[in-house]
């Protein structure tokens, strides 16, 4: 079946009419008052289920799926984690998702919605993509009290003795819009506040997004809540959202929002949607409260990390392992021979425009040169002590010698398997293979799971470690700046904590430009950033934003509704 074939996305989710949402939730094992329905076919788990189920309960086995560096349409990774729980579901286990609920920015800009794809879909796929239970809206209203409440505060006399020039909280919407990324407010008088300069940064990249997806329980939550960091004074000390009497109101606030998510597969299969934090700047992963529910409902789970291995994938192991306590039982790299070739040197992909013809030509040469981004992402996997598998999410412009090629280079680099998948096309049915390989890893008792750096690390050591190791960069070249900030915050006693790397994720180095496996690179770290709630330090890594752009032709131009209501163009 080729994609000519094949309906929209949207089109093929809306041919199946999904389960009942309770029915879903009962062949969890869990029970009806534990469950909050948000209409017919998504709802809300409450955290008691939770904690009943992991007392009566063990654990599934835990897969994490990641990828090479991908190209800006992005390799299928989502696709392939719904396909590979519905795979696994095929061949009898018990099995399911968990993925993050996308930003409204990429879907009304260039990548679209974050679903699936093809016939390996979550569904609803509008609610998905859209407003689902409204988790990021309750998070943007919480950021931007804690913003409120600080400029409050210096309007009414600043007892704390609050710095105007070192306020760490920006604002937050959930919609990219590059003339908010830096603005001046308080102007027209004194009545309006003090001005000063600030900024916006989306949603996704809120702190306290990333708070949310890693907090364990309510307490947690309210804990992580009143630890961050929203300035500090003229003499250095830090002012905390406790200190600004604001915590307690934004865990209000999030009440609803710290309860996982149950939508389902296109078969049917359960899916958990939790939280949203972006893997190029925050550490792309969904809540550990979605993965511990899944993880006891379920023989075996496939959660997603945003991005490359060197993104998503570390900041899982280092930052999201770290917090939970859970350990991986294996990983799953998506790869594509289109995005092999690109980074073999062959051919330009540009979202919003066709494909270039060379990368639906054979080029085994360009794939073997590309697949070196691939052997390093294998050894990004297995430096944790986790066996990985290949998916070789197919194409079909792919070719018999282009997928050997693949799968040489991927078992000469560590791989314990590397499988051709089409779930895009066939389903569950079409990743049978790969869901055969991912049991048979995670069942093989290799794990052996290690964190990349100790707590009581340097920070500046940290970044080091993630770039010489992770990266393959000969070093790091930190800015003034940021060696002054590493130097305060240690100073204030956060340098226990994981470092949260923002950086391009289309490159393993900061360069976009660098493809394939770069080398005789240095990362320069121009700012760091704190997030005492989160509980990780941010280095920003060259040019990386926190608040993207709409593109010339943004994707919002093809969403429309019809006179029924129906919703027209989303993909």
């Amino acid at each position: 079946m080729t994609a000519a074939t094949v309906a929209s996305d949207l089109e093929i989710a809306r041919s199946v009419t999904p389960r009942p949402i309770l029915d879903v939730a009962r062949d969890l094992g869990l029970h009806d008052d534990e469950i909050e329905p948000y209409g017919t076919n998504k709802a809300k788990i409450r955290l008691e289920a939770i904690t009943r189920l992991e007392a009566e309960r063990p654990r599934g086995k835990y897969i994490v799926v990641t990828a090479i560096s991908p190209t800006p349409l992005g390799e299928g990774k989502s696709t392939t984690t719904v396909g590979l729980a519905q795979g696994l579901n095929r061949i009898g286990h018990r099995a399911a998702v968990c993925m993050r609920q996308p930003s409204l920015g990429p879907v009304f800009g260039i990548k679209g919605g974050a679903a699936g794809g093809g016939y390996s879909q979550v569904i609803p796929m509008e609610d998905f993509n859209l407003h689902l239970t409204g988790d990021v809206h309750a998070i943007g209203a919480a950021h931007n009290l804690a913003a409120a409440f600080i400029d409050n505060h210096i309007h009414h006399g600043n007892a704390l003795g609050i710095d105007p020039l070192t306020i760490l909280w920006p604002r937050v919407l959930d919609i990219s819009d590059r003339a908010l990324r830096k603005i001046v407010i308080g102007l027209g008088g004194r009545e309006n506040g003090y001005p000063r300069e600030t900024e916006f940064v989306i949603t996704v990249a809120s702190e306290v997004m990333a708070v949310l997806a890693l907090a364990t329980d309510l307490a947690d939550l309210r804990a992580r809540l009143g630890r961050i960091v929203l300035a500090t004074t003229r003499d250095g000390r830090a002012i905390t959202a406790e200190d600004l009497k604001v915590a307690g109101s934004m865990t209000v606030l999030l009440t609803d929002a710290i309860k996982p998510n149950l939508l389902q597969t296109l078969e049917g299969g359960p899916a958990f949607v939790h939280c949203g934090p972006f893997g190029n700047i925050a550490h792309g992963n969904n809540s550990i409260l979605a993965d511990r529910i899944a993880l006891v409902t379920n023989d075996i789970v496939c959660t997603e990390a945003g991005f490359g291995a060197d993104m998503g994938a570390e900041k899982f192991f280092d930052i999201k392992c770290r917090a939970s306590g859970l350990r991986p039982d294996g990983a799953v790299v998506v790869a594509t021979v289109r995005a092999l070739k690109m980074h073999g040197g062959v051919g330009r992909i540009v979202a919003g425009k066709p494909l270039d013809p060379a990368l639906q030509q054979e080029n085994v040469k360009a794939v073997r040169a590309g697949a070196a981004n691939l052997a390093k992402q294998i050894e990004n996997v297995t430096i944790f002590g986790v066996p990985a598998v290949v998916a070789i999410n197919a194409f079909p412009t792919d070719t018999p010698a282009e997928v050997e090629a693949i799968r040489e280079v991927a078992l000469a680099a560590g791989a314990r398997d590397a499988v051709v998948a089409t779930h895009w096309a066939r389903g569950g049915d079409g990743a049978t293979d790969l869901a055969e390989a991912v049991w048979a890893a995670a069942s093989s008792g290799t794990a052996d799971f290690k964190l990349l750096y100790p707590d009581d690390m340097p920070l500046a050591q940290k970044i080091e470690t993630i770039a010489t190791r992770i990266y393959g960069a000969d070093g790091v070249d930190f800015s003034p700046l940021a060696t002054r900030q590493l130097a305060q915050y240690e100073a204030l006693g956060f340098g226990h904590l994981p470092i949260c790397v923002a950086k391009s994720q289309y490159s393993l180095s900061h360069d976009p430009a660098l493809k394939g496996r770069p080398s005789g690179f240095r990362v320069p770290i121009r700012e760091v950033r704190l997030s005492a709630g989160a509980g990780f330090v941010t280095p920003l890594a060259g040019e990386m934003r926190t608040m993207p752009g709409l593109p010339s032709r943004p994707g919002g131009e093809n969403i429309d509704i019809d006179p029924e209501g129906e919703i027209l163009g989303l993909f």
